[in-house]
């Protein structure tokens, strides 16, 4: 009699890593902003990834530990994920391989294959060709809107929960209005109001007039309506640097900017939807880029044009009828461009040029007669860019951070929440 014998169903590694906490730990690898291109020779303005630098990366993530339950790793895996030449090792190549399939199909990376290049004949009946030249075809891959998404979520809530809060409403104001919940005393009905009436004083208001009876006859007069708090709405520019000086001297600040970025982007669209969030970004001039393209976003060219970013936000925030128009600016560096008025872009890194720094302030003026408040995030300490800082401050009654990247978010968050009225050194 033939016999079947079924045992406990294992499963791949593969199956057991928590995807969503390997795509956390990708998050700086696949936000890079050229700070690692610098050091290898890579061309800072090529956003195309190649899938050996993903399976790389995969690898280093394993190497942390904790991405496998505890009942999934065995100890000869472990061993093999810790040996040096791990990714050369055919069974540590078909886990990774695995993994960015299951990220594929779970939608958040866009694999693309290489081209296929059919070779030329040797001979043809002019002559005989040389040598092909080698050609570039590694497989690389894009990030999608999804993984975007995922990474400004996972971002906003690391910060939110740094802050202590689990979740927030809307912008408060001192002012009162009607509207669906409630927030204050009731008031009598105004023609214009939202219909949100008081049953408990509309009814109370008419058996007084009228006294106990039925029918009772309800007048005008008698309406009570509930007050709410009324809640404004914000048109933000999201203005950041990513002149060079971004990612050197030892030190990536863009990529926690583009995190920032993502998050603060997030907590709009599911927060705030009444509000919208643009980007700038300013080097040598500057440019407006969809949100859906920051995260492919990397730094470059070198100098730093605050006062044609600063142009561009006013253009985008006067066509916006908001309550309040501001600008988030975040940056580390001097201005130390200017687009003159024929085109030409005049430049001059060395210190603060009283031309660049008169031009730019007068811009700041422009902003301040237009109602836009300006709130800087400074990535640096330098006395002479903190005393900049504080005259933009001053000029517009914006604020002043004065961060790491380390805090940016949990300064920028809050700011953009709580809408406090003092200046964080």
């Amino acid at each position: 009699m033939k016999v079947i014998k079924y045992g406990k169903y294992i499963g791949e590694p593969a199956d057991s890593v928590d995807l969503d906490e390997l795509m956390k730990r990708l998050g700086d690898f696949l936000l890079q902003s050229g700070f690692e291109s610098q050091f290898y020779g890579l061309s800072e303005l090529d956003a195309s990834r190649s899938m050996e630098a993903l399976r790389e990366a995969i690898l280093r993530a394993l190497q942390e530990g904790d991405l496998f339950p505890e009942d999934a790793m065995s100890e000869e895996l472990r061993e093999m994920l810790q040996d040096p030449g791990a990714l050369n090792n055919e069974e540590i190549r078909d886990l990774i391989n695995k993994l960015v399939e299951r990220m594929s199909q779970e939608g958040f990376i866009n694999p693309q294959q290489p081209p296929q290049v059919t070779p030329p004949p040797q001979n043809t009946p002019g002559g005989q060709l040389g040598q092909p030249r080698d050609i570039d075809t590694e497989a690389r891959f894009e990030i999608t809107d999804k993984a975007i998404d995922f990474l400004g979520f996972k971002t906003l809530q690391d910060l939110l929960g740094s802050l202590g809060r689990s979740s927030f409403g809307r912008h408060d104001t001192r002012d009162l209005s009607t509207g669906v919940e409630s927030g204050g005393i009731s008031r009598p009905y105004e023609f214009g109001d939202v219909l949100n009436l008081d049953i408990s004083e509309t009814l109370s208001n008419a058996i007084r007039r009228e006294g106990v009876k039925v029918p009772l006859q309800m007048e005008y007069r008698d309406l009570m309506v509930h007050q709410c708090e009324y809640h404004s709405s914000c048109a933000t520019v999201l203005l950041l640097d990513c002149s060079h000086s971004m990612i050197l001297y030892g030190e990536d600040r863009f990529t926690p900017a583009k995190r920032v970025a993502l998050a603060l982007s997030h907590l709009i669209r599911t927060q705030y939807p009444g509000d919208t969030l643009s980007l700038v970004l300013f080097h040598d001039s500057a440019e407006e880029v969809p949100l859906g393209q920051l995260a492919r976003v990397q730094v470059g060219p070198y100098y730093t044009n605050t006062r044609e970013g600063l142009r561009m936000a006013q253009r985008i925030l006067l066509r916006q009828r908001k309550d309040m128009r501001q600008i988030v600016m975040i940056t580390d560096g001097k201005p130390s461009a200017l687009t003159l008025e024929d085109g030409r872009i005049y430049k001059n890194a060395f210190g603060l040029d009283p031309f660049v720094v008169g031009e730019t302030l007068e811009e700041v003026n422009k902003c301040k007669r237009a109602g836009i408040m300006i709130n800087t995030f400074m990535l640096a300490t330098d006395y002479s860019l903190v005393q900049f800082v504080q005259k933009i401050t001053q000029m517009c009654k914006g604020k002043a951070y004065f961060t790491t990247p380390y805090n940016l978010g949990q300064y920028l968050l809050m700011d953009y929440m709580q809408r406090k009225t003092k200046t964080i050194h």
